[in-house]
């Protein structure tokens, strides 16, 4: 029903690869379309930024043992169940912030 609009987001997007392409799957692009209620201007300019924000952070690469001082405060935990492709899945709870940068330098 929605396709035009899947295909349209996907061709504005274009050219994709690596961790992107991966990410921007038709059912990734359907999510960012129904939060932009359809519109195909206002999506592409959200999954951009998303897309920015992957590129610096890598999410993909977080790994346990690289966070699990924060599990230590409830900021952070380990899912009961894996995704899809069987990787851990972290939850993250910003509203429990109590470190800085330079706590983590130690």
């Amino acid at each position: 029903m929605f396709c035009a609009q899947i295909n349209e987001l996907k061709s504005a997007i274009r050219p994709l690869s690596g961790s992107s392409l991966q990410y921007c799957t038709d059912t990734c692009l359907r999510r960012y379309l129904e939060a932009r209620n359809w519109n195909v201007d206002k999506s592409k300019k959200m999954l951009e930024e998303s897309l920015n924000w992957r590129s610096t952070f890598k999410p993909e690469e977080i790994r346990w043992h690289e966070v699990a001082n924060e599990g230590e405060t409830g900021k952070v935990y380990r899912a009961s169940f894996h995704d899809r492709d069987g990787r851990t899945v972290l939850i993250l709870r910003p509203g429990k912030q109590n470190t800085t940068a330079a706590d983590n330098l130690s």
